[in-house]
Parts: C-alpha cells; sequence; structure tokens
C-alpha cells in the first residue's frame, strides 16, 4: 500500500527492514549543501529519477532523515518532528514498505550530508 499525504502518493515505496539484528533504517543523515540564493530547498520526490515523479514536500539545510533506502544517487528517507518517533530505530525482521506515521520520499544523494550508518 503507498504512502499518501494529501492528494501525493509515493509511486516507488520506500522499501525497510529486512533484520532481526539492525534498525529498519540503518543511516542517518541532515540536508547540507543547498544554495541559499537559490531555491533553498530540495525536493522530496515520489520515486528516485528527478522530475519524472511528483514533489510530495520540501526539505530544507539542517532537516535530519533516516536514509532507508537507495536506488542509484537517490535515497529512500524517512523524516519527521524531532519529538516524533518514525518506527525506524528498531529491528524489523521483514523487508516492508514503510507506511508511517512520519513522511517518506526520495530525495536526491549530493545534498546529504550522512552522520550514521
Amino acid at each position: 500500500m503507498a504512502w499518501t499525504a494529501g492528494a501525493s502518493r509515493i509511486d516507488v515505496p520506500i522499501v525497510i527492514g529486512g533484520s532481526e539484528n539492525f534498525d529498519a533504517c540503518t543511516g542517518g543523515g541532515h540536508v547540507a549543501g543547498l544554495d541559499p540564493q537559490g531555491d533553498g530547498f530540495l525536493s522530496v520526490r515520489s520515486g528516485p529519477g528527478g522530475k519524472p515523479y511528483s514533489e510530495l514536500d520540501r526539505l530544507y539545510n539542517g532537516s535530519e532523515v533516516s536514509i532507508c533506502d537507495e536506488k542509484g544517487s537517490w535515497m529512500g528517507v524517512v523524516y519527521g518532528p524531532r519529538s516524533m518517533d518514525c518506527n525506524t530505530g528498531t529491528p524489523w525482521p521483514t523487508r516492508m514498505p514503510y507506511t508511517g506515521p512520519c513522511k517518506a520520499g526520495w530525495i536526491h544523494s549530493r545534498y546529504v550530508k550522512v552522520t550514521a550508518g
């Protein structure tokens, strides 16, 4: 089942888990390197690959993400308010699409500074 946010839906699910010994999402990072004189935001897309996929959200320099999936130069991420538990920091024995409670989508790895994983 695809994650939905309003009228937008994710076209390529973020698949997490697959281990009884490791967290569902094993990486972490934050958005960095966006040009404050440019758009100033990083589009979160419904799939890995840019324009063919719809924009679901926008992240800004410093936004924290859990890195859960990768396809080429694109990262499948889960993110939400710092105070929210996104259920990605515990083991999920079975690989499955992320369905919430936080937001999820695809961002280009060029603008992610990996801090864990």
